[in-house]
């Protein structure tokens, strides 16, 4: 999704201090200090309610690095696939068969939905393999995560390539070939954000994250008047269809965040058209705050080539810094980025993201499958529409 804006000119660094949160002289805030009605006061225990490094203070927490038997497993898993003679995109878990690693990777699939939220797997090389291997193999061990696969834009692709593309104004200006920083985000759909890394920038391009659950316990204590703007109705998004609807629920007991700035705001690429309504002063504080909350509790995940990225969509937001390409292919950043959604552990949606939802994984939208980065017809950068 096409969600991602320029990173948001407030920072903290690494303090925290509760009076950045608290209403100042000239804020926004309009005395209303409590929470929406039914919205718990604090998530405080829950495991996805972790701060960056203070609870995640070594890899071992949410990176699993594939020992030398599940590399082999995974070989002997691919090949079988092969010896079937199926399509590529038919990849599952019965005829990719990890008996060791798939319980596993089970493990993983729980913990992005009921615990932490997040995981990486770590080891595999893709320089040993075929693209055509090494997306099988991806498809294999995402459908122990989650089982089902979303479209990503109305032409029914279903692989998203990632990659630095200076050839145009627009192009450049696009979080998709951009080389610059972008702000934290949720994407428009899927449980689950899942993103092979087929190679990584020269330096920078970290995959950092944050907790809503964090950034809300914070809010809660500190300024529950931006949670209570954040769960108004009247939030004007532009993408990917004109649609007024909060940008934080609390549903079945769950905490879902779902928002970004460019459809709220636009950018110097897509514009914002005038005729939209326009975020007011408490809504744009309201972003503000929770960019900056969420820098200070953020992750940084240095990433490596063959890196797969598992992010629950729902609870977590992500971002990138910016980076530099290097001269040679395998210096060149080169992300392929899926949408994912557990038949099992799968959330219940609420109703104002149910179209999305519906659009990515049960729309009759024919599929395609792009092993390499394809031309901008094939794959369309999001523009507004009237």
């Amino acid at each position: 999704m096409d969600f991602y804006g320029p990173v948001a000119t407030p920072t903290l660094g690494s303090a925290f201090s509760t009076a950045d949160y608290v209403p100042h002289a000239g804020s926004t805030c309009d005395g209303l200090n409590s929470l929406p009605q039914g919205y718990p006061s604090s998530f405080a225990g829950h495991e996805g309610a972790w701060a960056g490094k203070q609870d995640m203070d070594h890899e071992l927490h949410f990176i699993h690095t594939l020992s030398g038997e599940e590399l082999t497993e995974v070989c002997s898993a691919k090949d079988h696939f092969k010896s079937l003679e199926l399509d590529g995109d038919l990849v599952t878990r019965e005829n990719f068969p990890l008996p060791s690693l798939g319980p596993k990777l089970d493990e993983l699939s729980q913990d992005i939905y009921n615990g932490k939220g997040l995981c990486v797997v770590r080891g595999i090389e893709p320089d040993k393999y075929p693209v055509e291997d090494l997306t099988i193999i991806w498809l294999g061990i995402q459908a122990y995560i989650a089982d089902q696969r979303g479209c990503q834009d109305h032409l029914g692709n279903m692989l998203v390539h990632i990659v630095a593309d200076n050839s145009s104004k627009t192009k450049l200006g696009h979080h998709r070939h951009s080389t610059s920083a972008i702000s934290f985000h949720n994407e428009e759909a899927g449980d689950v954000i899942a993103w092979l890394t087929r190679s990584a920038a020269a330096t920078g391009g970290k995959c950092i994250v944050a907790s809503a659950y964090t950034i809300y316990n914070i809010l809660a204590a500190h300024r529950p008047d931006i949670i209570r703007t954040l769960a108004k109705s009247d939030w004007p998004f532009a993408l990917p269809r004109f649609q007024c609807r909060p940008l934080l629920f609390y549903h079945r007991s769950r905490l879902i965040m779902n928002f970004g700035r460019t459809p709220l705001l636009g950018n110097a690429i897509h514009p914002r058209p005038e005729h939209l309504p326009k975020l007011n002063d408490r809504q744009r504080e309201a972003l503000d705050v929770v960019e900056v909350i969420a820098q200070a509790v953020q992750l940084e995940i240095k990433t490596q080539a063959g890196d797969m990225h598992f992010i629950n969509n729902l609870a977590v937001l992500h971002r990138r810094e910016g980076f530099v390409d290097g001269e040679s292919a395998q210096q060149k950043r080169h992300l392929v980025r899926m949408r994912l959604r557990s038949s099992h552990l799968g959330w219940d949606i609420p109703d104002d993201l149910k179209r999305e939802w519906h659009d990515a994984f049960d729309a009759d939208t024919y599929q395609t499958w792009h092993l390499e980065p394809m031309p901008g017809d094939v794959f369309p950068l999001r523009k507004y529409t009237n």
